[in-house]
């Protein structure tokens, strides 16, 4: 059977997203095509295509943000992994189905026009996994 997700991008939490881009782009050779702020989550956010796949660097706009807080307890590093679907609520509710612990049982608005939603990590053996569908594919209900 042929999957229809999708590795979307990795987020890496950064303490300092102008100085984290910079690493990624002159040290790297890649290239930042979205810059984003995400009031609700309390973040800023880039994106560098790397294939068919990107890398998305998070800085806190708030220590009391969900990356704020990733910070302070680890440290900087891989945040999550987001796989893209072809239809999210599908994939809310097949993940809800085989008892996977669900962070949002809902699609929320995310950056770079997606909807998303989040899988714990105790239910994806220690990986914060997100779920991604692109808005304009997105049927509202």
């Amino acid at each position: 059977m042929k999957s229809t997700h999708k590795l979307n991008h990795i987020g890496i939490a950064v303490r300092d997203l102008d100085e984290a881009v910079r690493t990624y782009t002159e040290g790297l050779g890649l290239t930042c095509t979205h810059r984003e702020v995400v009031e609700d989550q309390m973040v800023k956010t880039a994106f560098l295509p790397a294939g068919e796949s990107s890398l998305e660097l998070l800085e806190s706009t708030s220590p009391d943000g969900p990356i704020g807080r990733f910070i302070a307890k680890r440290g900087e590093g891989i945040h999550h992994i987001c796989l893209e679907v072809p239809d999210i609520k599908a994939a809310i509710a097949d993940a809800k189905a085989q008892g996977m612990r669900l962070i949002d049982e809902e699609p929320r608005r995310g950056a770079h026009n997606m909807w998303v939603a989040f899988v714990h990590p105790k239910s994806t053996h220690g990986v914060l996994l997100e779920l991604s569908q692109p808005i304009e594919e997105a049927v509202e209900s």
